[in-house]
């Protein structure tokens, strides 16, 4: 199958019915059904299974993983889904076109590749490496031959996300100061990553894709309370062009679960808490005013502008549906993911720095800026 990608994002439109296979075996399936295979049914693998088994286009064919016993929990829902215990049977049939990855980081590159270079289109778990080497790879890979290469930074396919994106992109919150977010909880503990890539990861894709610009620089500080295992608690600081800052703090400690954001702008705020029910964006008509001459700081005044606050109606369609129906029509229609492989570099790329910086108790690391904003 062979795609071509646009040049400019697209937007998240349920996708458009077309021929999307030439082989014999697939024109005698529906020309508009995407198969799709599952690599992982652990924690996110079934709710891949689920999203996509109820995406018009689309249907689960296969799924692998090292448990048999977690394979029988898929039998035992979708009778009609091969299993096997060995990921290259799902690259070697010709009758699957696009692969989902959902294991744990360590094993994202090499499924990858080996998916994209059987000829699948590829969605790999968040975040997309454990190094920006092998995201680059996995880039060129899919490149140069047409695939869909997407990471699931599901964050940014939520209602609340994109209508942050919204008012953002639209300068209804004028320019922007800061990006604040406490993302908190107890457990789980990872083995094989810090609290930074297992956390963080998701307030630096909702980062990428809101923010009008990319970090030049950060600096980052955490410690580990488990003897021999990842740091547990960070804290990361990112420094932009124009006064723009960011704070992050992650935290597998915390005695509660906080998803909080704070989205300060030069007209209006921005708190966005995604565990509330249903007012989870709420916009204040709230900042400051500077009067004076900036000449003479002693005479400059600062006032405070308080006015309503109003909570959007947001999208109320699960993410992870909205993710897996932009994929298929990413696959269809030659479409760029919103959250592509270059996205995921540009997170992996800051993970990375994040990490050095910490083994170096904060010291600021400066970000290759023409490559974090590729």
């Amino acid at each position: 199958m062979t795609n071509t990608y646009n040049n400019t994002k697209q937007s998240l439109a349920t996708p458009n019915p077309i021929a999307v296979s030439t082989s014999r075996s697939q024109q005698e399936r529906s020309i508009n059904t995407i198969n799709i295979g599952v690599v992982g049914y652990g924690y996110w693998g079934p709710n891949l299974v689920r999203s996509f088994a109820e995406v018009p286009g689309s249907q689960v064919v296969a799924v692998s993983d090292f448990s048999i016993e977690r394979l029988a929990k898929v039998q035992s829902r979708y009778p009609a889904i091969k299993v096997t215990t060995n990921a290259q049977d799902l690259f070697a049939d010709p009758e699957i076109d696009a692969i989902a990855i959902a294991t744990p980081v360590s094993t994202h590159f090499d499924l990858a590749l080996s998916a994209l270079q059987a000829g699948k289109h590829v969605l790999v778990e968040k975040p997309m490496t454990v190094s920006s080497e092998q995201a680059k790879i996995l880039i060129e890979e899919a490149k140069q031959r047409n695939l869909v290469l997407m990471v699931d930074h599901t964050f940014v396919y939520t209602g609340a996300v994109r209508k942050m994106h919204e008012l953002v992109a639209t300068k209804a919150v004028g320019d922007i100061y800061y990006y604040d977010s406490v993302r908190v909880n107890l457990g789980l503990f990872q083995h094989d990553v810090n609290v930074i890539w297992d956390l963080a990861v998701h307030d630096l894709s909702i980062m990428d894709y809101v923010l009008p610009s990319k970090p030049y620089a950060v600096s980052a500080t955490g410690m580990s309370h488990v003897p021999g295992e990842p740091e547990n608690i960070a804290y990361l600081t990112l420094f932009f062009e124009n006064n723009l800052i960011a704070h992050l703090h992650v935290n597998w400690l915390a005695p509660v679960k906080v998803r909080r954001t704070l989205l300060g702008g030069s007209q209006k705020m921005i708190s966005y808490d995604d565990l509330e029910p249903s007012e989870k964006i709420k916009v204040y008509d709230k900042g400051i005013t500077v009067n004076g001459s900036p000449e003479n700081v002693y005479q400059m005044l600062v006032g405070y502008r308080t006015g309503d606050m109003w909570s959007p109606k947001l999208e109320l369609t699960e993410a992870l549906q909205t993710e897996a129906v932009h994929f298929i029509q990413c696959i269809q229609q030659g479409d760029r993911p919103i959250t592509d492989g270059e996205a995921g570099l540009r997170v992996v790329r800051i993970l990375e720095a994040a990490t050095e910086s910490m083994k170096k108790q904060g010291a600021l690391i400066e970000l290759d800026k023409a490559k974090v904003a590729a």
